[in-house]
């Protein structure tokens, strides 16, 4: 696959301008949860720059990856005038080429932390990345289609096959307005390269601020249809309770809707966690973001929560785009912990604690580590 060179430079200027030495680099090591299907997790000392490297980013699987077809058509159908199928070279030279920075983050990510335990995997903080992501507007494809004024929800679905009849396939769908917003896209790039088998290849929806389960990969069919698809992805699982619940509650599935926006959050790269500086002053760093609205201020403690600062913030700002934030402070020998925790432009503050749910979603309490000071 080759990218427009205009697009190719802006992804790699950002690559780049994120990135750090090789030589101070983490382990470029996934940590594994499940093997089969893949559910493999980014370390979190990878989440101090702008963008995650494809090589360490997560990856989410629920049957395993199908087989590597780069000519693999996407089918629009559905309530539409003229149905489509298009592969991913139909869609380059058919459409505008769009690159967006967005942040892809699962959502059970920091399912572990949640008590009572939940089921599921057990992701820590690193069921997340940032990365950018080149392709087309999916408006721009439903318009070609001649959408019907009569569809309100846009059904998806993936290559990727349950392992037995008896399992439910992949199946999501995404109300109208959100499939026509223009950062909804068709990806077939990742930071600057094509998509990787892991990612998707040779297609994936891209789509900005919403957990990941709508982010499908190895994208086969887009259809336009006037209820919100059926069966177990989009009924049952990945569904949130309307109201706060106590922890350990059972919630009735009446009171329940289907995930979207993913909340506030920051989180701690460096220092590790457990691990030894020497004194002196030392930089605490991470990312924080949104998807509800663009950051508003990212703060720090360093005794316990009695006070907060605010720390720098770098990169661009936007809805589900991660900012790095950093902050200095003199550590003296013996022990040294710092806790932080992000507030977005509407308001939304990360709260000291998440709010618990029975499937274990969209964790986000404040993070904290501590460390040695030799």
């Amino acid at each position: 696959m080759r990218l427009h060179r205009r697009t190719f430079l802006q992804a790699a200027a950002i690559v780049l301008g994120a990135s750090r030495s090789i030589a101070d680099e983490a382990p470029r090591a996934l940590l594994q949860n499940v093997g089969s299907p893949q559910d493999l997790e980014t370390p979190l000392s990878w989440f101090d720059r702008l963008l995650t490297p494809t090589d360490v980013f997560f990856v989410r699987s629920h049957f395993g990856p199908p087989s590597l077809d780069l000519g693999r058509k996407l089918n629009i159908g559905g309530l539409v005038k003229t149905p489509l199928s298009l592969d991913a070279d139909e869609l380059r030279n058919r459409f505008a080429h769009v690159t967006t920075t967005a942040v892809l983050q699962c959502a059970g990510n920091g399912r572990r932390f949640h008590q009572p335990r939940v089921p599921g995997v057990q992701w820590g903080h690193g069921a997340m990345g940032q990365a950018t992501f080149t392709g087309v507007r999916l408006r721009d494809v439903l318009a070609a289609a001649g959408p019907s004024n009569d569809g309100a929800f846009v059904h998806i679905g993936g290559a990727d096959l349950p392992p037995k009849p008896t399992v439910p396939a992949f199946r999501r769908s995404i109300p109208r307005a959100r499939a026509m917003d223009p950062s909804t896209l068709v990806a077939w790039a990742m930071n600057g390269e094509s998509l990787t088998l892991a990612h998707g290849a040779p297609l994936r929806l891209i789509v900005p601020g919403w957990a990941g389960d709508h982010w499908v990969k190895w994208l086969t069919h887009v259809s336009l249809e006037r209820e919100e698809a059926p069966g177990f992805y989009m009924q049952i699982a990945y569904r949130y309770p309307i109201h706060p619940v106590a922890p350990g509650a059972a919630v009735k599935p009446d009171d329940m809707r289907s995930l979207t926006t993913f909340p506030v959050k920051a989180v701690i790269a460096r220092p590790a966690d457990g691990g030894t500086l020497p004194a002196g002053t030392q930089e605490i760093a991470g990312c924080a973001f949104s998807g509800e609205a663009p950051l508003g201020k990212v703060e720090v403690s360093t005794d316990r929560g009695v006070t907060w600062h605010v720390a720098v913030l770098e990169g661009e700002g936007g809805v589900g785009r991660w900012q790095i934030w950093k902050h200095r402070f003199d550590a003296r020998p013996g022990s040294a912990s710092a806790v932080v925790r992000a507030t977005d432009t509407k308001g939304n503050t990360q709260p000291e604690t998440a709010a618990w749910n029975p499937s274990g979603y969209f964790y986000n309490a404040w993070h904290s580590v501590s460390w040695a000071v030799s």
